[in-house]
């Protein structure tokens, strides 16, 4: 399998796992990637997910040039459905994970080499955590090329343009503890403590009221780019639509009672 699935209680662990392969993507991971995580989406036990890389060298380095298929012209494919990529030799285009519409956060517990698009696919976490022998970098500017799935947009929304366009232009990699200083990850750790770091985060997230949870993160990735007003808006919506859940009575109940709350996502 070039992705290991497993749920352990309230959360599931996807795990790239081609570790011969540096965890590189071809199009049989990345179809596995996203059928699992909408399996992921779809499922009410699953609150949180966490996405690591076989072994200890790599997270992800990115697509697997050598099982590059060659398919049509660019012209011909890019008029095509997204499912069809793989077929016309545009399956960069699976690692665009925004048609999937994922609203259950995502925890990327990064060991060793990120890079290139596994930079790209670490930075549509909403959490990043990397233990201390990992590097990330945006090298394609070496090879002639550019990161095709929102890579320099991303980086820079995640740390400021300076940071961002250095790595983009130059293909330089930096080490964990740059990449904790620029705001790319939020925790450095020992390599023994990544997983159980992972996990931790996650099951604390998963104790939370789900659509909550859920919300936050669509409202996240909505108002960004958003005005004020605009983003208050849409921001009242999803709290009118939460105000009146099982869940949020439930929360209120117990903050009040001085217990732990019981939430059902309902």
């Amino acid at each position: 399998m070039p992705v290991a699935f497993d749920i352990r209680g309230p959360v599931a662990l996807l795990t790239l796992n081609r570790p011969l392969a540096m965890n590189a993507l071809d199009v049989d991971s990345l179809s596995e990637l996203r059928a699992h995580l909408l399996r992921c989406q779809d499922n009410v036990a699953v609150r949180c997910v966490v996405l690591a890389g076989a072994g200890e060298r790599a997270f992800c380095t990115g697509a697997d040039l050598k099982g590059a298929p060659a398919g049509a012209s660019y012209a011909q494919g890019m008029f095509g459905s997204k499912d069809a990529s793989d077929r016309n030799g545009l399956y960069v285009r699976l690692m665009d994970l925004n048609d999937l519409r994922l609203t259950k956060p995502v925890v990327a517990a990064i060991e060793g080499y990120c890079l290139g698009g596994g930079l790209e696919l670490a930075l549509q976490c909403d959490i990043r955590i990397a233990s201390r022998n990992a590097s990330f970098g945006l090298p394609e500017v070496c090879v002639g090329s550019i990161p095709g799935v929102l890579g320099v947009t991303r980086l820079m929304r995640a740390v400021g343009s300076s940071h961002a366009m250095q790595m983009a232009l130059t293909g330089d990699r930096v080490a964990a503890a740059q990449a904790q200083a620029m705001g790319l990850v939020s925790e450095v750790l020992e390599a023994r403590d990544l997983m159980d770091r992972a996990f931790a985060i996650a099951e604390r997230i998963a104790a939370n009221g789900p659509l909550a949870v859920q919300a936050v993160k669509r409202l996240a990735h909505a108002t960004v780019h958003l005005s004020e007003t605009e983003a208050q808006d849409l921001t009242e919506l999803h709290w009118g639509a939460l105000r009146d859940t099982q869940d949020r009575v439930e929360g209120r109940a117990a903050f009040a009672q001085k217990r732990a709350p019981n939430f059902t996502g309902r």
